[in-house]
């Protein structure tokens, strides 16, 4: 939807201005001059007639630029964008096996969404430079100054009405809304690959056997463990040298009274 939004607001756009020019002599004046254009925006293209208040003769004029390459540009990411989402759409729904088969289908989904965030960045900064320059080489004012008879101050010459471009911008605003997407997007495609599941079981496998070696051969056992060294009971509980019979409840005293 975010991509219909921006190829349509974009390529269907027809735009007109219009301008007055009051010649000294009135019945050599043209109060109403169209000139219309559209998408793509190849203004150089576009023909129109002004009077030049010098008898009845008009001279041909043609607005300035030719914005067609990032127009273009923008409607076509636009379009692919569109094309692909509508495919994975089937391809989630009803091919998911053959989606995450050999874990190829999330890998590609990968890759074509990294690359789609970066041309919906790249297409809409173009197109965003692209409509400025239109505004400008639209602009009523800027249209007049093309004109011989506006040079002359015994004529006046006035913008009547200026081209709407709310729809121009608004499909600015949706190329960049579609570059959140996409973006945003990488996250959820990412999951899916299995890297990040991976990524995870193997912090997980890390943090297992660091406890595990400190707690059984680091300091339990070899340190003071059965080697005698001072936790276990067997230094003074069960058959220790200060236990039963052996190193000081018997054989020092009998020993002792045998030398008196």
């Amino acid at each position: 939807l975010f991509a219909i939004f921006a190829f349509a607001t974009c390529g269907g756009y027809s735009g007109e201005l219009r301008l007055s020019v009051d010649c000294a002599n009135k019945s050599e004046s043209d109060l109403s001059i169209d000139i219309a254009f559209a998408y793509p925006f190849r203004l150089h293209q576009v023909n129109f007639e002004a009077p030049t208040c010098e008898g009845r003769r008009k001279e041909t004029l043609a607005l300035i630029g030719d914005f067609s390459s990032s127009a273009e540009f923008f409607v076509t990411i636009a379009v692919f964008a569109f094309l692909y989402s509508l495919a994975a759409t089937v391809v989630y729904i009803f091919f998911q096996n053959k989606y995450r088969e050999n874990n190829r289908g999330p890998l590609i989904d990968f890759i074509v969404t990294v690359v789609f965030s970066f041309l919906w960045l790249v297409s809409s900064s173009a197109w965003a430079k692209g409509l400025s320059d239109v505004k400008i080489a639209t602009d009523p004012d800027e249209v007049l100054l093309l004109m011989s008879a506006c040079k002359q101050q015994s004529n006046k010459c006035l913008p009547v009405r200026s081209p709407v471009m709310s729809s121009l911008n608004t499909s600015v605003v949706f190329g960049y809304l579609n570059f959140i997407l996409w973006a945003g997007n990488i996250w959820f495609v990412f999951k899916e690959t299995g890297w990040h599941s991976s990524g995870q079981r193997h912090a997980a496998d890390t943090m297992e056997k660091q406890p595990s070696g400190y707690n059984q051969g680091g300091y339990n056992q070899d340190s003071y463990g059965p080697s005698g060294g001072y936790n276990q009971p067997g230094s003074y509980g069960q058959v220790g040298e200060y236990g039963q019979s052996q190193s000081y409840g018997q054989s020092g005293p009998t020993s002792f009274a045998n030398q008196i």
